[in-house]
């Protein structure tokens, strides 16, 4: 795809579009002349220098990569337009095609009613979510897990509502045990599982925690901000598919929040929030005497906390999903490479005489530290650091990132390792871009000769 020749495409239709009505002048006040606009723009792309290469496959840092180029067409096209998707008149089309899109991924979740609608982050989304459980459940508390997003630890208070952290297993899991005894106190009305932490890759047991949730009177909430897209591999064959009781669970609970800006290719920012009961709607109830007035449909901002938000970010998702829908063969593909991308390096890591897993991974992230010796917390720790400062240098730079692991997570992972401080960083890298699944070897080599430089 000629990313160049569609956003020189792109202006050609808005201006065709627009040259449809009446002409007029712009106004002076807006005229900028050329050479100030060269010089301004001259500093502008110099200072985007300083960024890391989030394109790369040697980067393998954080949950960051760029948008597909279908998803930068859409976004620029409808951008020069600049719909607002909080009311019909503001966005006519692109409020549609935020309808279209969402009902894609509430089919991609097995939901077989929805209400929901794009955010701006999974943050928001997942306010929205507790929001309604608030109003469903009110005086009672919200449990999540101990490596769930801090979103909800932060949320909860915005909320005015009780959070209850769950300890998690040796695999960064909710553990269902300590849930069900917090359950019976009666203090909880709302469980969040998390599908894919964003620290270890993790996915709750959701298929026994819905369950034991509806035992007990409660609704339960899916964080699937991060790997909600990897239901499309549940069950699937080959080396990249996962065990469908979880994802396929995800159908049974009451929300669920997802992130197209991470594995569905969208530019930030672009999350959603699906409720399964349509008529929680009710809880967003508002009126407003200038805004609802083109169509009786309706509006969007009628069952979002947020008002203003971008056309464009719908168009975006909706234009990337005529290419590569939320289907098995469509955006699956893509997140399959990262996972086997993922599995591969595992294996690497495995027979790797300078490195250890500190985890396997379950989705695309892939966590790992170095063999030192003496094997303790601290020198762990300082060898970690030492790796990531050290690989974004030199002729051949590799970019990773550290995820701090407590004492008690690490040691009951890796009890030879000694104990001598409270928690250590290890290395942690994302392999959500596909190009990753042929990059890895390469990946794992450098950072091996970083691990054998100390």
């Amino acid at each position: 795809m000629d990313l160049q020749h569609w956003l020189g495409r792109a202006t050609e239709a808005i201006r065709e579009w627009a040259d449809t009505y009446a002409p007029y002048q712009p106004h002076p006040s807006l005229q900028v002349d050329d050479d100030r606009f060269a010089a301004a723009f001259e500093e502008f792309t110099g200072r985007l220098k300083d960024n890391y290469p989030f394109f790369h496959p040697s980067y393998v840092g954080q949950m960051l990569k760029p948008p597909h180029p279908a998803a930068v067409a859409g976004y620029l096209t409808a951008m020069l337009i600049n719909p607002n998707n909080h009311a019909l008149d503001g966005g006519p089309a692109t409020a549609r095609m935020e309808r279209e899109a969402v009902a894609q991924l509430a089919a991609m979740f097995g939901y077989d009613t929805h209400l929901g609608h794009l955010t701006t982050s999974g943050t928001i989304a997942n306010l929205e979510a507790l929001y309604v459980a608030r109003e469903l459940h009110p005086g009672r508390g919200v449990a999540y897990s101990e490596d769930a997003h801090y979103t909800h630890g932060r949320m909860c208070r915005v909320l005015g509502m009780e959070g209850h952290t769950v300890p998690t297993d040796d695999r960064g899991r909710m553990d269902l045990g300590a849930l069900e005894n917090l359950l019976r106190t009666g203090r909880v009305g709302t469980v969040v599982v998390t599908a894919g932490t964003t620290g270890l890759g993790a996915v709750d047991p959701i298929h026994d925690a819905v369950p034991l949730a509806r035992r007990h009177g409660v609704r339960v909430h899916v964080d699937a901000a991060y790997g909600g897209f990897f239901t499309l591999l549940a069950g699937a064959g080959g080396d990249a598919g996962l065990p469908p009781e979880p994802w396929r669970a995800i159908a049974g609970g009451d929300s669920v929040v997802v992130d197209p800006h991470k594995h569905g290719l969208q530019p930030y920012g672009c999350g959603a929030v699906l409720f399964r009961d349509p008529e929680v709607g009710r809880f967003y109830l508002h009126d407003s005497p200038y805004t609802y007035f083109t169509s009786a449909e309706l509006h969007l901002g009628e069952i979002s906390l947020e008002c203003s938000r971008a056309g464009a970010s719908a168009a975006a998702l909706w234009l990337t999903f005529r290419l590569l829908p939320p289907t098995p063969d469509g955006l699956g593909d893509v997140l399959a490479a990262g996972r086997r991308a993922a599995l591969r390096w595992a294996d690497l890591i495995d027979a790797s005489e300078v490195l250890e897993l500190y985890q396997r991974p379950e989705l695309d992230i892939v966590t790992y530290f170095p063999a030192v010796e003496p094997a303790t917390l601290s020198t762990v720790d300082t060898a970690s650091a030492r790796i990531l400062d050290d690989g974004m240098t030199g002729p051949d730079p590799v970019y990773l990132s550290t995820l701090r692991a407590g004492r008690e997570a690490f040691t009951v992972r890796h009890p030879k390792v000694t104990a001598d401080a409270d928690g250590a960083r290890v290395l942690r890298s994302v392999l959500m871009k596909p190009e990753a699944e042929h990059h890895v070897e390469h990946v794992h080599a450098r950072v091996e000769r970083l691990a054998r430089s100390r």
